[in-house]
């Protein structure tokens, strides 16, 4: 009993003694504002930081957008001028012979019987472009015979305009329709088609110029009937041949009779006038038939008067 007591007290006293060693080894634990603190501080700096390293990737990154599409453009841009800078991609369009172009222009005038084959359309733009030059040169000699006056530009600008205008437009009408009719032409045969058909508004507009009738058109709704008619019955056989339908054919056809012919009535009456002068001086061998218009201050009496005719004659 005793030798128990006592090894219960030996244990309660190491007990004791283990437990005060304890609480003395035990550090003071920081207060929790203090702790706070710092983990407010720490997280604030590191955000920060987050904050600076993302801005720095955004603007790297526009940057480096921004950069290939400048490289991008830059190529895209490189490459459409040296496509559009080469010639060799127009040299088989202008890659014609003068004897072809000739017999070409000769053929613009008979139609031909349309059959169950496809007529032939040169796919050259030499010739059509040719023509539309002459007949700018035409147009220039028709406004200055008749003396057409223009308010705003040049007689050069204004028969430009109308030449390229009509060329173009009436290509990408017609190119237009023969989509919708499913007529088989292509805008580079519709643009040969009708510059070549143009060779008979140039013949026109020279004989209705050089030859003036004094009293009526009948002279030059001859040459539009003939010349204009047969220029408009080629292009109406190539459609026929070339479209399936048979409404389609009309549509196509019509459409491109209209415009080819009222466009040579346009320039007729549009740009010029029946000048009896020019007509009397072709007719009695020269211009120095024309009178002088020579000023001269007529004075009063018999004597200026006479003096004033025959200044001007």
């Amino acid at each position: 009993m005793a030798d128990t007591l006592g090894d219960r007290r030996n244990q309660q006293g190491a007990a004791s003694q283990s437990a005060v060693i304890d609480l003395n080894d035990v550090e003071e634990m920081p207060d929790r504002d203090d702790s706070s603190d710092y983990d407010s501080s720490f997280s604030d700096s590191d955000r920060g930081k987050k904050k600076g390293m993302g801005d720095d990737i955004r603007q790297r990154l526009g940057e480096n957008v921004a950069a290939m599409m400048w490289q991008s453009g830059k190529q895209q841009a490189s490459k459409a001028w040296n496509l559009y800078g080469n010639i060799d991609i127009l040299r088989p369009y202008f890659n014609v012979e003068p004897r072809e172009v000739r017999s070409r222009l000769m053929w613009s005038f008979i139609p031909q019987k349309p059959t169950s084959q496809r007529q032939r359309v040169s796919r050259e733009l030499y010739g059509p472009l040719m023509v539309i030059f002459t007949m700018i040169a035409l147009l220039l000699f028709q406004m200055k015979t008749a003396d057409h006056r223009v308010e705003e530009g040049t007689l050069m600008g204004t028969a430009f305009g109308v030449c390229f205008t009509y060329w173009f437009g009436a290509s990408a009408f017609i190119w237009f329709l023969s989509f919708v009719c499913n007529t088989r032409l292509s805008m580079l045969q519709i643009m040969s088609m009708l510059g070549y058909g143009l060779f008979g508004h140039c013949m026109v507009i020279l004989l209705g110029t050089v030859i003036h009738t004094s009293h009526d058109h009948v002279f030059f709704y001859l040459l539009w009937a003939v010349i204009g008619g047969a220029t408009t019955l080629k292009m109406v056989g190539i459609i026929v041949t070339r479209t399936s339908g048979q409404t389609q054919r009309i549509i196509v056809c019509a459409a491109v009779a209209a415009l080819h012919l009222l466009f040579l009535l346009y320039l007729h009456f549009a740009y010029h006038q029946i000048v009896e002068d020019l007509s009397q001086a072709f007719g009695s061998g020269g211009v120095q038939a024309q009178m002088k218009e020579v000023p001269v201050a007529i004075k009063p009496g018999v004597g200026g008067l006479e003096k004033a005719v025959k200044a001007a004659i």
